[in-house]
């Protein structure tokens, strides 16, 4: 693999506001690559996550450090007139409220010092067709659901011998197996945003008797964290709420569940 001309196709996708082409990368480097070059780069190589590593683990390896988090994020590429196939497909996107057309991407990027590298990613692909019983509708599905991409990427990372400390994700994540994954199996802790009507309990007992009560009924001071437990987890956990604006003026509310007890991290969570 070039990997020079790998960089400088990189750096012309990002630095591009319109269509990006191997004639149009071409012309703008003078010819010292053809546009037959970039397109045989394109064709006859298989561009993996694995491959992504590859290329950044050595920049990685010179920044990294045990404070380091982890951080997922998924997105949606919309590409409403593209036709559909296992990859461009219908999506739901938590941020509308809606399914959309378009690539799906599991990106995870690995952060430290005031540098962020992408590490790992996953391109979510439904290859499995069916029909639905009820509307009678063609529609797809993947092989593995994202939670259970989202545990791989941090097993391989683990394998990677990564340094990390927290792993961040928002509530898409922030299932029962998935903290108990991170906790037990990557022994990290992580900081993840959880819905509002998530159920907690404010001690063990509660939780042994299954008493609990929605997060959004909980009245938090400024700066204040609480100890709280989760049915399904078998660790205590730290909540903390804050309130933020949006850009159209109204008021937003961000819930963290949080890992770590140490309460030298309390205040930096809240």
């Amino acid at each position: 693999m070039n990997e020079a001309l790998v960089e400088l196709y990189s750096d012309y996708l990002l630095s591009s506001f319109g269509q990006a082409t191997a004639t149009g990368m071409s012309e703008m480097l003078d010819g010292a690559y053809s546009h037959d070059q970039v397109t045989r780069l394109l064709s006859t190589n298989d561009f993996t996550s694995k491959t992504l590593w590859g290329m950044v683990k050595p920049t990685v390896r010179q920044i990294e450090s045990e404070d380091a988090v982890l951080i997922f994020d998924d997105t949606i590429e919309e590409k409403p007139y593209t036709g559909e196939d296992a990859l461009v497909t219908w999506h739901y996107d938590h941020t509308k409220g809606r399914t959309v057309k378009g690539i799906n991407l599991l990106n995870c990027l690995y952060h430290t010092q005031g540098v962020s590298i992408p590490v790992s990613y996953k391109l979510i692909e439904k290859p499995i067709q069916y029909c639905d019983l009820k509307t009678k509708k063609p529609l797809r599905a993947s092989e593995t659901t994202k939670n259970e991409d989202f545990r791989e990427i941090l097993h391989i990372s683990c394998q990677n011998q990564l340094k990390f400390e927290y792993v961040l994700a928002d509530s898409w994540f922030c299932s029962n197996e998935n903290m108990r994954y991170i906790k037990h199996n990557c022994h990290k802790d992580f900081v993840m945003a959880c819905k509002s009507n998530r159920l907690i309990s404010l001690s063990e007992d509660d939780k042994r008797h299954k008493i609990s009560q929605r997060v959004d009924t909980l009245e938090f001071q400024k700066g204040q964290s609480v100890k709280v437990w989760i049915a399904g987890v078998d660790f205590a956990l730290l909540l903390s709420k804050q309130v933020f604006k949006n850009r159209d003026g109204s008021t937003g509310e961000l819930y963290l569940l949080c890992s770590d007890l140490d309460p030298s991290f309390r205040t930096d969570i809240s």
